[in-house]
């Protein structure tokens, strides 16, 4: 069977990735931080859908756990989800820097030591594939949440363009932009999502089907939804200084 290595997956995006996979027969490889949950979540998709469930309790923003994801991933491991993230409440200036630190550890240094940990045994294989968990916000960027998330974009971008020729688009890097969706996310960064209407809203399972639908299809950054197509095609022809002014209420809410 494939094995799935999944970042942040006891919540949201990264848990409905990993339910989606084992029913597609995935054994999978779980990294969180909470030991308790992450024991729980194993043991119910293990006992659901009859698949190998193997955890590992992991802070991405520390080096011990950076190292012990990296060491995992180089060892058959298929498909690499990197959705570990979160948000930081307020702007910049308000938001202390050590804070901001361990967010670009976790959205960028993390993404970028585990895709070069993976990438050297799927190429070898002649098989594979990365998702990069992005965000809308990195088309409207403001502050570091979306600072990082376009960075996270142009990365998958740039490796999926080196790796071409040498994997005949057999393994494949791909960045997820969601808007918002139904999560944890922004209750855990103490945020007011009243004023967001409801057409905004995507479901988490809804994300997942767009994301593996376009790694299959060669996609390499995937905006799933009609509604966040538009916004970011829209974007693109609107001047930066306007896009981050309209942002001001807003960038810092997309997952």
């Amino acid at each position: 069977m494939p094995t799935a290595f999944i970042t942040g997956a006891t919540a949201g995006i990264g848990a409905a990735f990993a339910r989606r996979l084992a029913s597609d027969g995935f054994d999978l490889v779980l990294l969180a931080r909470d030991t308790e949950r992450l024991e729980r979540t194993a043991a119910e998709l293990r006992g659901k859908y009859a698949v190998r469930t193997e955890t590992l309790t992991a802070d991405l923003s520390t080096e011990e756990g950076l190292a012990a994801a990296e060491e995992r991933v180089r060892t058959d491991v298929d498909l690499l989800v990197n959705n570990a993230g979160f948000a930081n409440k307020g702007v910049f200036l308000d938001v202390p820097v050590s804070d901001e630190l361990t967010m670009l550890k976790v959205h960028c240094e993390a993404v970028l030591r585990l895709t070069h940990a993976v990438l050297p045994g799927m190429l070898e294989r002649g098989r594979g594939g990365v998702i990069n968990v992005s965000s809308v916000a990195a088309f409207a960027t403001r502050g570091t949440y979306g600072a990082s998330k376009a960075w996270a974009v142009n990365f998958s971008q740039g490796v999926a363009a080196d790796i071409r020729n040498r994997s005949h688009g057999k393994v494949r890097v791909m960045a997820l932009c969601p808007g918002f969706v139904h999560t944890e996310f922004h209750e855990r960064a103490q945020m007011d999502m009243s004023d967001v209407p409801g057409f905004m809203w995507l479901d988490k399972d809804d994300v997942v089907d767009a994301a593996l639908r376009d790694l299959r299809r060669g996609v390499q950054v995937s905006v799933p939804s009609p509604q966040y197509k538009a916004i970011v095609g829209v974007s693109r022809f609107i001047p930066r200084g306007l896009v981050a002014r309209m942002s001001s209420t807003t960038g810092r809410k997309y997952k």
